[in-house]
């Protein structure tokens, strides 16, 4: 009797993301016509469609550039050199992390695995948490961002950039106080290939940073869209005459819509309806901690960490913001 010969299994064609790309402009083309004159015919979606473009065609540039550096970072700045870096007295090291971060342009997704890197005991684990803090909020391109997205408020810079500086030395110097080690429970991830070059590492950072801070950039962008056409306007009045819910309002929107620190100064620059105050607590606690950032957080160091670390920045930004907008910016 013949052995009788399995099939090969079949495999299933399944789009890749290219085909699916090239698939979807192809729709939105033959579609264009029919689509514009909707949006023509439509005062709220017209409405819309300008405040979601003009939010991501403005951060765009900046998101590029961020990408940029990015990558370049990821290949010139390993951990290992930025902990050989540090001071070995906790103070001074919390400091020069905090400062170290703000000239290290980066999006926040990335601060996360270089942190975990550097946590060490004592003075190089304060520093890694300062450095994760202060590298997506105060970096260069996200000021300049911010200078722009706010023309003719320079002191939104200003606040931006001492709120979220002072937000990340606190937090490092109350881990250097408070914190316990054998809340980490997650182990290193894996560093990458020796033989990997320099172009491989640099794309691959560059691509992912893009991918991500991009999704997140659509998001938000559509969330200000909505927030202009869907909220009643006797909303934001109230919100602007209660300056407290304003504040607490802005800071969960923050977390909420987990927008990348290189872009949402353009989303909050949008809500012109709102006062100056809340629109800074925002930009201050969106880069310190959000649900992408807290699910991050939770993989790279522990859950145990995450839910207590997580909680604490978010009070400890929110009140920080309030404080400083309150001398910089008044009650605007």
């Amino acid at each position: 009797m013949s052995a009788v010969v399995a099939n090969p299994a079949v495999t299933r064609w399944r789009p890749t993301s290219m085909q699916v790309l090239v698939f979807g402009v192809l729709a939105l083309a033959l579609a264009g016509n029919t689509l514009r004159a909707f949006v023509e015919n439509t005062p709220d979606v017209a409405t819309a469609a300008t405040v979601f473009c003009g939010v991501f065609v403005q951060a765009l540039p900046f998101l590029a550039l961020g990408v940029v550096i990015s990558g370049l970072i990821a290949v010139f700045v390993t951990p290992d050199r930025l902990a050989r870096w540090l001071p070995r007295r906790t103070g001074a090291a919390i400091l020069a992390a905090g400062i170290g971060g703000a000239a290290l342009p980066g999006c926040e997704c990335g601060s996360v695995p270089v942190a975990r890197r550097l946590f060490g005991d004592g003075a190089v684990g304060a520093a890694a948490l300062t450095f994760m803090l202060a590298a997506p909020a105060v970096n260069p391109v996200v000021l300049v961002a911010t200078a722009v997205a706010f023309p003719g408020h320079p002191q939104m810079v200003v606040a931006r950039c001492a709120a979220s500086l002072l937000t990340a030395l606190i937090m490092g110097t109350l881990w250097a106080r408070f914190g316990k080690p054998d809340w980490i429970t997650r182990r290193l991830p894996k560093p990458h290939h020796d033989d990997e070059s320099r172009w491989s590492v640099f794309t691959e950072a560059a691509r992912h940073d893009f991918l991500s801070a991009a999704s997140y950039l659509v998001i938000g962008a559509a969330a200000a869209a909505a927030l202009h056409v869907l909220v009643p306007a006797w909303v934001y009045e109230h919100l602007a005459g209660q300056i407290v819910l304003g504040v607490i309002t802005m800071a969960l929107l923050a977390v909420v819509l987990a927008l990348c620190s290189e872009a949402d100064a353009f989303v909050a620059a949008s809500l012109t309806m709102l006062p100056l105050l809340p629109r800074l607590v925002f930009l201050v606690v969106g880069p310190a901690v959000d649900i992408k950032l807290f699910a991050m957080q939770a993989g790279m160091f522990g859950r145990a960490f995450a839910v207590r670390f997580a909680p604490t920045t978010f009070l400890v930004a929110t009140v920080v913001a309030t404080g400083v907008g309150l001398l910089v910016l008044g009650a605007r």
